[in-house]
């Protein structure tokens, strides 16, 4: 007996075992380890799992970037998390970044912004929460800052004398500070 299969058969029985291939593979997981040198903590979760944010991980992320200034806390971009992931696969490293600054209050800002020569922005982005300066374990800045400028995602801020890298999820411009 000879079985000949329709073209709608096909179509069908191609459509269903891609229904299932799909429902069988795995969901990407994403995680950062984020080091603050200012207060010493740490904190390592999972903030993304396929196209949905992790709300625990963002608060904890958001703890951990907040002003030390003042202790003020601000939402925090969850575009930056992507960010710093993609550039630590990029780096073939794990996503182990020590935050220089995070979230910046007002408040501070202003008096950053205030001395003469610091290079602080008044409309610093650091204020809306879509702004870092951070450090890449196991790689150097002028490395992470030329995987920033390759990727083209925001802004990106290359700081050498000071040791770090400033990422944001504004539009794409580089500066040296």
């Amino acid at each position: 007996m000879t079985f000949a299969l329709t073209r709608r058969t096909f179509l069908t029985f191609a459509f269903s075992a891609a229904v299932v291939a799909a429902e069988e593979a795995p969901v990407e997981e994403r995680y950062l380890q984020l080091f603050n040198t200012h207060t010493r903590e740490t904190v390592k979760m999972i903030f993304k799992r396929g196209a949905d944010y992790d709300v625990a991980a963002l608060e904890a992320f958001k703890k951990v970037a907040r002003d030390h200034r003042n202790g003020d806390l601000h939402d925090m971009d969850p575009r930056l998390f992507d960010q710093l992931f993609d550039l630590a696969r990029a780096a073939q490293l794990e996503p182990h970044y020590q935050i220089i600054s995070g979230y910046r209050s007002p408040e501070s800002n202003d008096k950053m912004s205030a001395r003469p020569g610091s290079g602080v922005s008044k409309k610093s982005l650091h204020m809306q929460g879509r702004a870092m300066d951070v450090r890449l374990e196991n790689c150097s800045c002028a490395k992470l800052r030329d995987l920033a400028l390759a990727a083209k995602q925001g802004g990106v801020g290359y700081y050498e004398k000071s040791d770090f890298v400033h990422l944001d999820t504004g539009n794409f411009r580089t500066w040296v500070g």
